[in-house]
């Protein structure tokens, strides 16, 4: 049986259904199916539009970002598919802080729906720093569905994992 390690914490009767599409190959036509598209959202200048649309339209009041860019190494070094940071660094007398955001490369070739959940999860952490009740709230708010995109997010990458 194949390890769904993208999925752990789900019920016993989802995680089957999940083998059950898995063991009869299945899997890749459900999410072409459910989503057919790619985004074209290719460059870090893009992606940095992008996310400042997003930010403007659903948190006017929380500090802007210095930086968005896809990251190579994300998901083998962090091992978390994107990344909020803040960087503070003495400049002269000041201290100056920079907020900034990694996706992983892999959202290059993702369905436009898993690109906006992503960068969704990530712009909630300039409000909400925990992965608490009010930052799913949020998560919400700024993409209806969110928890089924997440799930569906992670039945791709366990799609993406299995051998050919």
């Amino acid at each position: 049986m194949t390890d769904l390690k993208f999925l752990h914490g789900y019920p016993a009767s989802v995680l089957a259904q999940v083998h059950e599409l898995i063991a009869g190959k299945r899997l890749g036509d459900y999410l072409a199916g459910k989503y057919p598209g790619r985004h074209d959202v290719q460059s870090d200048r893009a992606l940095y539009d992008y996310v400042s649309a997003i930010r403007q339209a659903h948190l006017r009041n929380a500090p802007g970002i210095d930086k968005v860019h896809y990251d190579s190494k994300l998901d083998v070094i962090h091992n978390a598919l994107g990344l909020h940071t803040r960087i503070s660094r003495v400049h002269g007398g000041q201290l100056k802080a920079r907020k900034e955001i990694r996706i992983a490369a892999l959202f290059r070739q993702t369905p436009p729906e898993f690109l906006r959940m992503i960068v969704v999860h990530e712009l909630a952490h300039l409000r909400e720093l925990e992965h608490n009740k009010a930052f799913y709230q949020l998560c919400e708010h700024m993409q209806p569905g969110y928890h089924q995109l997440e799930f569906d997010l992670r039945l791709y990458l366990t799609w993406k994992v299995l051998p050919a």
